[in-house]
């Protein structure tokens, strides 16, 4: 195994799904993602997803980075993050909200369970 790897260049088999239907709001987003490290409880690689609003409800710790689009994330608080292209985020543990996907969206991303 090597113990460097660039992302975009990585030989990994995409996956493909959806949101569950019932967390489903507004469209239909289809994921697909590349899953380029999974050991000991941390994930990373990319994701992205075609335009859709679904219920979101973080049990794990992740860090993105949005290479493509623009989405909105919206707490159940009310509190709304719109994130484009260059930008960066953690959602924490506990958190949940909405995930809406307004143009076609990509990011890397680094989950720990």
């Amino acid at each position: 195994m090597n113990a460097l790897i660039q992302t975009v260049d990585a030989d990994v088999d995409p996956e493909f799904g959806a949101p569950d239907p019932e967390k489903v709001i507004s469209g239909k987003p289809v994921f697909t993602t590349w899953n380029i490290e999974d050991r000991d409880g941390l994930y990373c690689g990319i994701w992205q997803s075609t335009p859709g609003k679904w219920r979101i409800a973080y049990e794990e710790w992740e860090y993105c980075r949005i290479l493509i689009g623009h989405s909105i994330i919206t707490g159940e608080d009310g509190t709304v993050l719109e994130v484009r292209a260059g930008d960066s985020f953690i959602l924490r543990p506990g958190f949940r909200g909405t995930w809406e996907v307004v143009e076609f969206t990509r990011k890397d991303y680094v989950i720990r369970l």
